[in-house]
Order: C-alpha cells, then structure tokens, then sequence
C-alpha cells in the first residue's frame, strides 16, 4: 500500500529586511514569554502578590533562560567546539539552545529573585514550572518550523519527510514533544488551580517527572543531535533527564516545607 508522507519545507523566516530578520523559532519563543507573562500575572493577582514584581519576575526569567539554555549547549553538546572559538558562544540567532541548561537557569535565576523580593523560592517556582510546560510547547513548534531536531526513519502515516535535509520519511518527534509538554501545562494548570500551589515544591516535582520523563522517552526516537551521541547507549538529553526526574521524584515524597524560604 502507498502511503503518502507529509512533506514539510518551510522557509524558517517569517521575513528578512536587509538590517531584520523575522525567524519562526524567534517569533514562537517569545511567545512563550508573552503568555507566561500573562498567566503568571493573573496567578498573583488571584493570591494577592504584589503584581508590581511581575515585571522584575520577567526580567529575571529572560536572562536567566536564555543564559542557562546557551550555556547548557555548549557545556552538554558541543564544549571542544566553543572552547575553540569562545566568541561564538554569544551568536545565540545562529541556533543552540539546551533545555537541561535552560532548566538549571531558570532555579538559579529564580533562587536570585526570591531572595531579592523576599519571595519564597518553591512556590515561586511553582508557578513558573506551569508556564515552562506551555512554553516548551512553543519551542517545540519553532524546531519544526526550522526542520531541526527530527526523529529516526518511520513509515507511520504521519511521518514527515523534511526536504531541508533528505527524503527519508521521519518521525515528527517535534510535533511529539509539543504536543506532550501541551498536555503537562493543563495538567500542571488543573493542579494549580486545585490548591497543590499550597504544597511547595509539588508541581516543580511534577513537572520534572512529567517534562523529562517525556524527553528521556522521546529521545529514542530521534536522531542524534552531536556526533559522540552515535554510539551511546543512552544520549546526551537522557542521561540529563534522569537527574530531573529523580530530583522530582524527591520533591514529590518529601515532606513538605517551606524549603529555601525567604522568611
């Protein structure tokens, strides 16, 4: 029986000016920064925090995302490459962004703001793991617009043959990911709003089971992203993911208190 394939080949830019570039992935990026923006701004108003401090919130969860993620690429994936050409770690637009990295930012970052605005740390982070979840969905969606980061050969209905690079049927493990960190936000949401943001650090243990175990998953579907990642066993993203998800197991059993609070 023939099957015919999705075939996928579009352009990564939205628009390219002489002196601007308009890119799908930049575009579907900051849109997860808009919308967390607006959620985690109607969850301080509905706990009564202060909603002056949302702005400072954002600011911190920038810097420390986009530093976090690049760092993690080049740390986890390519170290020898950049340690080569260290100038190269700050050409961001050229691609090479790290989740693992982005993660450890994000706690780092937000460890700094808690302790800034006398805010506490777990249920701070708390609330940014529910729009993390949504926002990974957009990344997600922006590694497909650029036909990046695809899986191996499959001959399923939905594959996806990505033009950019070969005619080998593929599985949209992009569309996989997305899908499934869509579905951990409304969990996360449905949580939320059912009083687990009382339990700090529950919804952070949460997300990390729920996040990392669908990467640790999904990673087998997919082509190796860095060459040394051929003959292992486990690759790079799983092997960064169990720390995660047993970090979150820990977060789950404990009892709860209010850890690294502010008070």
């Amino acid at each position: 029986m023939l099957i015919s394939f999705i075939h996928w080949n579009p352009s990564p830019e939205i628009f390219s000016l002489s002196f601007l570039t308009i890119r799908w992935y930049g575009l579907l990026f900051t849109l997860g920064f808009i919308t967390g923006y607006y959620i985690i701004g109607w969850m301080m108003k509905r706990e009564k925090i202060d909603i002056k401090l949302l702005d400072s919130l954002t600011t911190y969860m920038v810097i420390s995302t986009v530093i976090g993620a690049r760092l993690g690429h080049v740390l986890f994936y390519q170290p020898m490459d950049y340690l080569a050409h260290p100038l190269d770690i700050l050409k961001v637009w050229e691609g090479g962004l790290a989740s693992h990295g982005a993660a450890i930012g994000i706690l780092t970052g937000l460890f700094l703001y808690s302790r800034k605005y006398k805010q506490p740390f777990l249920s701070t982070v708390d609330r940014i793991v529910v729009v993390t979840a949504l926002a990974g969905c957009f990344i997600r969606l922006g590694n497909l617009m650029n036909s990046e980061i695809y899986g191996h050969e499959s001959h399923l209905p939905w594959a996806f043959i990505f033009e950019r690079d070969d005619m080998i049927p593929r599985h949209p493990t992009q569309i996989y990911e997305a899908l499934g960190y869509l579905s951990i936000f409304f969990i996360l949401l449905f949580k939320y709003k059912s009083g687990e943001i009382l339990k700090p650090g529950k919804l952070l243990g949460w997300f990390l089971i729920l996040v990392f175990g669908l990467r640790f998953f999904v990673e087998f579907l997919k082509e190796p992203q860095v060459g040394f990642e051929q003959n292992m066993l486990l690759n790079m993203g799983q092997l960064l993911s169990i720390p995660f998800i047993l970090i979150g197991t820990w977060f789950l059993l404990r009892k709860p208190t209010q850890l690294f609070s502010s008070k």
